[in-house]
């Protein structure tokens, strides 16, 4: 071979070897990317994020939470739980999700989550079920039997004063004494902050907790769950078998019973992972016990990642086949 064909063939071989980087490249690009694209992006529409607070709290308590959520883009809605008793309240938040389009996320504080865990069954928009330190009573199940099997201080923490609602009807509400709300419900917050939540208290009806569900929307609805280790309302070991049971993907936190004051940005995170989730991430009725919902797209990418090398390494192969035979 002459000098000149030599630096010619180099030429080639150098082109040749830009062009294989270059669709390796791409290759890599593609198969990383594609895994990550969620429902809400595949179908160009973002879900509506429902929030429901629990017993001796209003919409307000959501405030952290909906102020993230809303930066993401998304539409949310605090509406008003009655707290007048399961059946009640959950006809009440269910009318409240027929008057809202497209696809829902619905997530429950507390006492909340009874209500969601009735409320969402048989409404096919409704796509995640969020539990934030909260019941998730099954069929038969209610507050105060859960309550039962896994004590927590709550029940030295409340008293009861009697009410009228006019037209003959008549029941009893439980309010947080004010000397437990602190250290029974709002450990994780200044003192200050407790006691104004004390102040402000909605009471609950009895009933809320003494009804028993007659449904539960986590069966059939894919649900993610947090639990506050620090939890004193509802005992830790209590929402962890909740969790567990409902097949829940679940995060653990250093938190009180009212996480979603204390650690918003957390409880937001987990709400847009339901939000987010594709339906291999989201599972169906085989979906693990305690899943971590993050764990499916990692495999995608790792797996792409891996496809790309193959494809790159097999590209350079055959450019060394062709630089031999060239030089040679």
């Amino acid at each position: 071979m002459t000098e000149s064909a030599l630096h010619g063939s180099r030429r080639r071989i150098r082109r040749t070897g830009v062009a294989a980087a270059g669709f390796a490249t791409a290759a890599l690009c593609v198969v990383t990317v594609a895994p990550a694209v969620a429902d809400d992006g595949a179908s160009g529409a973002k879900p509506t994020i429902v929030l429901v607070h629990g017993a001796f709290a209003d919409g307000s308590s959501w405030n952290g939470v909906i102020e993230r959520l809303e930066r993401q883009g998304y539409t949310v809605m605090a509406p008003a739980n009655p707290l007048r008793g399961l059946y009640s309240d959950s006809t009440y938040i269910a009318s409240v999700l027929k008057s809202v389009k497209g696809p829902i996320v619905l997530a429950g504080h507390s006492y909340g989550g009874a209500v969601i865990s009735t409320a969402a069954a048989g409404n096919d928009q409704v796509k995640s079920l969020v539990y934030i330190s909260a019941l998730m009573p099954d069929v038969g199940e209610s507050g105060m039997s859960l309550g039962t099997r896994f004590p927590s201080a709550l029940g030295t923490a409340t008293r009861t004063v009697p009410y009228e609602a006019g037209g003959g009807v008549s029941g009893t509400d439980l309010y947080l004494k004010r000397d437990k709300v602190h250290p029974v419900f709002a450990a994780c917050l200044p003192k200050s902050q407790a006691n104004l939540l004390g102040v402000t208290q909605r009471p609950a009806a009895t009933t809320a907790f003494s009804e028993t569900a007659k449904v539960a929307a986590w069966k059939t609805i894919p649900s993610w769950a947090l639990v506050g280790r620090q939890d004193m309302t509802i005992s830790p070991d209590q929402e962890r078998f909740e969790a567990k049971r409902a097949h829940s993907h679940t995060v653990e936190i250093n938190s009180c019973h009212v996480s979603l004051i204390a650690h918003p940005a957390d409880v937001a995170a987990l709400i847009l992972q339901a939000a987010t989730a594709t339906a291999a991430t989201a599972g169906g009725s085989d979906r693990p016990a305690l899943a971590n919902s993050g764990s499916v797209q990692r495999t995608a990418v790792v797996t792409g990642l891996a496809s790309a090398s193959l494809a790159t390494g097999s590209a350079l192969v055959l450019l060394g086949r062709r630089l031999r035979r060239r030089t040679y």
